[in-house]
């Protein structure tokens, strides 16, 4: 490891800053284009040592842990706190833009539709048991060390103030030192705490643990490797004024804002359509929504979740009928002889993205497509596999729900 002077040029798409020094690039954390930094260099990483030339850009962080002199630590959570709203904001749209740019792609890119403090409904926490304490916080970048922390800007008061709590839970769940993790939902009834990288308690493990929950006052449900291990009362997410109970540790968005920002946009460009597909529907975050307007069809490829939408449609007045099919549609995509019978198509897959779907549906006569993404990379390869098809994109519109990270939301619609 060496010491050196470097100069910022430019920012990575994850976030770091980059220098080129002996004709190789040099990736600083938690530095801003313009800067002159000191750093301790090994190989291309560099570690921040001191600012001699500081940014206008930058700011002071909101978090007390985070960046290379956090308290514990450098907390990985977020990494990009020391950066001010308005060039976040710029650089987050940009990674639309140039993902974009990539597959030949120039359509206008709406500003970004921000996030703010404490919007964050599901966080997941590091955790493991030491000699004097339960750590509960994030894992350091690029490590397995925990860093502990006792606030967390960009979490919802209702789960900072559990804290205590969640700790206690994972006290009475921890085995030995090793480390896991508490996937925690803030819910209209309460915390679900789904926790995961625990081997199999013993019987008066387990009733240790269900004593502590049920002592605790505002936690819902507790599961441990996706089966519930006590549920207080069932948790209840709001999908549009439609109550759903998601299965144990369940995809659901990190926060309502981000959430009801894309359900408006998929709304809005679906319009009256009568006929629906929503493609990794998941818990129906869009499917529910959208049986408000029209006949939906709803896929999924896990059981738990594609349940809990049909167990929801099936019991609230008010929907159009909701039918769903549990179908891998990675490896069987719908056909384009399938989907002549659909207005619109709504799909929203991991970040793989849809590219087997994408090729069917270029070769359909699907009348509007909306395509939901949180990687710009594989959208971009998708939407291009829709434009070479005949498709026509009306919008692009990135959404921010990680704040302080690199990671996009985007909403993108077509129509042929």
């Amino acid at each position: 490891m060496s010491t050196q002077t470097v100069t910022i040029e430019k920012l990575g798409a994850q976030g770091d800053g980059i220098a080129h020094a002996d004709g190789g690039p040099i990736y600083v954390p938690f530095t801003l284009p313009g800067e002159t930094v000191a750093i301790a260099r090994l190989k291309s990483h560099g570690t921040l040592m001191s600012i001699a030339t500081p940014s206008a850009d930058r700011q002071d962080p909101p978090c007390r842990h985070f960046g290379p002199d956090g308290v514990n630590g450098s907390c990985g959570g977020c990494s990009l706190q020391h950066m001010n709203d308005a060039t976040y904001r710029r650089f987050k749209r940009q990674l639309v833009v140039d993902a974009l740019k990539t597959k030949g792609l120039t359509p206008d890119v709406a500003d970004l539709v921000a996030a703010h403090p404490g919007e964050r409904r599901r966080v997941v926490f590091a955790a493991r048991r030491t000699e004097k304490d339960m750590l509960i916080g994030f894992n350091q970048a690029e490590s397995h060390h925990i860093v502990a922390i006792d606030e967390c800007p960009i979490s919802s008061a209702g789960i900072m103030a559990k804290l205590p709590a969640i700790k206690a839970i994972g006290a009475a769940l921890a085995i030995g030192a090793e480390a896991f993790r508490i996937t925690v939902l803030e819910t209209l009834s309460g915390l679900d705490l789904a926790v995961d990288g625990i081997k199999k308690l013993t019987d008066q493990q387990r009733r240790k643990a269900i004593e502590t929950v049920l002592s605790l006052r505002g936690i819902a449900r507790v599961s441990l490797n996706d089966e519930i291990l006590v549920e207080p009362s069932k948790p209840i997410i709001d999908f549009g004024g439609v109550n759903v109970v998601p299965p144990p540790g369940s995809f659901t968005q990190a926060t309502k804002p981000a959430e009801d920002a894309m359900a408006e946009l998929v709304l809005a460009h679906v319009g009256k359509a009568k006929r629906i597909a929503d493609l990794f529907a998941g818990a129906g975050t869009f499917s529910l929504r959208l049986a408000r307007v029209g006949r939906v069809h709803a896929v999924e490829s896990e059981d738990k979740p594609l349940s809990a939408l049909d167990h929801a449609a099936r019991n609230t007045q008010g929907l159009k009928p909701v039918s769903v099919e549990k179908r891998d549609l990675f490896r069987r995509p719908l056909m384009t002889s399938e989907l002549k019978v659909y207005d619109a198509v709504v799909f929203d897959p991991p970040r793989a993205g849809a590219e087997f779907q994408c090729k069917e549906l270029a070769r359909s006569n699907v009348k509007k497509v909306v395509a939901v993404s949180c990687n710009p990379v594989t959208l971009a390869r998708d939407l291009a596999l829709l434009v070479e098809g005949g498709y026509r994109i009306t919008g692009v519109t990135p959404i921010d729900q990680f704040l302080w990270t690199p990671h996009v939301e985007v909403v993108a619609t077509l129509e042929k």
